[in-house]
């Protein structure tokens, strides 16, 4: 794929006119106009952290309930943690967006600074963060759909199906939604969820628990102690909020100028509201006694007791399943992108570099949608079956990110180097340690089969290429004797056809027709022998005998045979075959045409030509 820098965009003049050239100014202009403001940044990329609002907090609160009433009480400090952690990444990703201004997060510093196989890591924990985006943000969108509408609870892996159908269908036509139309259902989840935090801590007590009512508790009982273990698995569950918060990182060139400050300001506006609403939810889960209960979530349990079973109470949940959707969407973006790249390093097969017609990478869409069903139908639509996985994308591609930036300022030694080396190490050493916790046994059996499939896939690459000696100039070429043979079952145009083209392109040309023994197949082959003498078409024809009524192997045994009696020679295997013009009629025709291609590729190495000879049939 070339890419021509340099000259400005003509699309959308008219023919034969040529526009006056653009100043500095109005070119950058015109191009900030299909950029990103700090504000649509903010909504445009900030879906997948948005949405993690909806199922952190009950990360939390589901580990933290294996020690019943005791354990909801830290609830809270595990949420400042988190915070804290939350605080550590923004600085960090800060950094980042100043030393990588063109782009690519933990993907771009390791491929710098760590090493092939460390990005290879770092692409893998990257496709794992986006295929379960798409499984988490559908399977809690539907939580919440469930949660308002309880009679749903029993269809819940239908629902996600479909929601899965409807987001890859829009994807597969190349729909891109805007940061502007973004605006509007990011502001209504974060202005309810913050007005739900408001109105949450002037009441006494939960006004409703009509949305809990009559669902089994998830609360455990008896414990009256909480283990340190137990503490860092609630972490590690609930830095699963964190996801998406390298978004602005990855995009950096998608802002307008200056894009890294604007990046920069965006990424604190960001961590600033995720940090806000994840203990702004905290402190409610501990005002309002919440306690896990099965079929609701507890973003539900908590718009119920702050605005009761009302109106309000259903606009949380819309809007929540809303923006889910959408942060689902988000992945289908930039996955297939991701899976080109890699292609394109020889790392993945090279159709997922190809692109539609809508400019689609269709093949990445199609295998993002396959493997997110299959992790639907397996989890039972469960969004916390799905959560504690998340936890793989998150914490590596964190801690490689800091890892990298860390070789990045000890390389590159700015003023105050030392300050921002620490900050990344901090922040690595967080990271590291929460993946270790819960993740390692995980990721050993998930991401590290990804990084040996690039590395096999690379291989494979590898081998083609030094037997194709591609990079070296190759030998002149050199004219050969040509032979092509032709497989015929009968006397027609198409035989004609198919002789002539054949005359064209070889020097030497055979028929050849496979007869059966049998005393009711004898007549119409001996048939075609007198017709072939009579009709004297210039071509000899070779009678192939088959016992077995095969087809496809005596044709592959004289090529083979052909090629081993003739080395110097090509041989050319040409195959006519009818193609009606309606597709219903080609299911009429024969397969003899496919049966012979696939034995000589099977069984040879002859040149294969399909000759289609393009008939109309009258339907009526």
């Amino acid at each position: 794929m070339a890419v021509h820098m340099g000259k400005p965009s003509t699309a959308g003049q008219t023919p034969g006119t040529e526009e006056p050239p653009d100043t500095g100014a109005q070119a950058s202009s015109r191009g900030d106009r299909h950029r990103l403001t700090a504000l649509q940044g903010l909504a445009a990329l900030s879906l997948d952290a948005m949405a993690s609002v909806a199922y952190g907090p009950e990360s939390i609160v589901l580990v933290l309930a294996a020690a019943g009433a005791h354990g909801m009480g830290f609830t809270l400090p595990v949420t400042l943690a988190i915070a804290a952690l939350l605080a550590v990444l923004v600085a960090s990703y800060r950094q980042v967006i100043a030393a990588f201004p063109d782009g690519g997060g933990s993907y771009a510093v390791a491929k710098r600074h760590l090493g092939r196989r460390t990005s290879l890591v770092a692409a893998a924990s990257l496709i794992l963060d986006y295929v379960l985006n798409v499984a988490v943000s559908v399977t809690a969108g539907v939580a919440a759909l469930t949660s308002a509408f309880p009679e749903l609870y029993g269809e819940r892996v239908w629902i996600c199906l479909g929601v899965l159908v409807l987001v890859t269908a829009v994807n597969l036509r190349g729909v891109v939604d805007s940061a502007k139309a973004f605006l509007v259902p990011t502001a209504v989840f974060v202005g309810s969820i913050l007005a739900m935090v408001v109105v949450g801590l002037f009441r006494d007590g939960p006004v409703s628990t009509a949305s809990a009512a009559g669902h089994a508790s998830a609360l455990g009982e008896g414990a009256t102690a909480v283990g340190a273990l137990l503490l860092l698995k609630a972490f590690a569950a609930g830095c699963s909020a964190l996801t998406g918060v390298e978004a602005v990182a990855n995009a950096v060139p998608s802002f307008r100028a200056p894009a890294a400050r604007r990046a920069q300001r965006t990424e604190v506006a960001l961590g600033a509201l995720l940090g806000v609403m994840l203990i702004g939810l905290s402190v409610l889960i501990g005002r309002f006694h919440l306690q896990p209960v099965e079929g609701v979530t507890v973003l539900a349990q908590l718009a119920d007791a702050s605005f009761g079973h009302s109106l309000a109470f259903y606009v949380v949940q819309f809007a929540t399943m809303v923006l889910l959707a959408l942060a689902a969407s988000t992945s289908y973006g930039g996955l297939p992108v991701l899976m080109s790249l890699l292609a394109r390093d020889n790392h993945l097969p090279h159709v997922f570099a190809l692109k539609a017609d809508r400019q689609v990478h269709r093949h990445g869409v199609v295998w993002l949608a396959l493997v997110s069903g299959v992790l639907l139908v397996l989890s039972g639509g469960d969004t916390n079956t799905l959560v504690p996985l998340f936890a793989i994308g998150v914490f590596v591609g964190f801690t490689i990110c800091q890892v990298g930036m860390v070789r990045h300022w000890y390389g590159e030694r700015p003023e105050g180097w030392q300050t921002k080396a620490v900050l990344n190490g901090f922040g690595a050493l967080l990271t590291g340690v929460s993946a270790t916790v819960v993740t390692a046994t995980r990721f050993t059996e998930g991401a590290w089969l990804i990084v040996l499939a690039f590395e096999k896939v690379h291989r494979a690459y590898t081998e083609i290429g030094e037997r194709l000696e591609l990079g070296r100039i190759p030998q002149a070429p050199r004219r050969s004797r040509s032979l092509v043979v032709v497989p015929v079952s009968g006397l027609s145009r198409l035989t004609c056809q198919a002789l002539t083209a054949a005359r064209s392109l070889g020097d030497e040309v055979l028929a050849v027709t496979v007869a059966h023994p049998s005393p009711e197949d004898r007549p119409a082959a001996e048939a075609l022998l007198r017709d072939w003498e009579l009709w004297k078409p210039g071509v000899r024809l070779v009678e192939l005998s088959s016992e077995t009524r095969s087809l496809g192997r005596p044709v592959s045994g004289f090529v083979r045979e052909l090629a081993r009696t003739h080395p110097d020679a090509q041989v050319t295997v040409l195959i006519p075959e009818t193609e009606p013009a309606r597709l219903w009629q080609r299911m009429l025709q024969n397969q003899r045409g496919s049966v012979v291609a696939h034995a000589i590729r099977r069984d040879t190495d002859a040149v294969i030509c399909r000759l289609r000879f393009r008939i109309t049939v009258d339907a009526r």
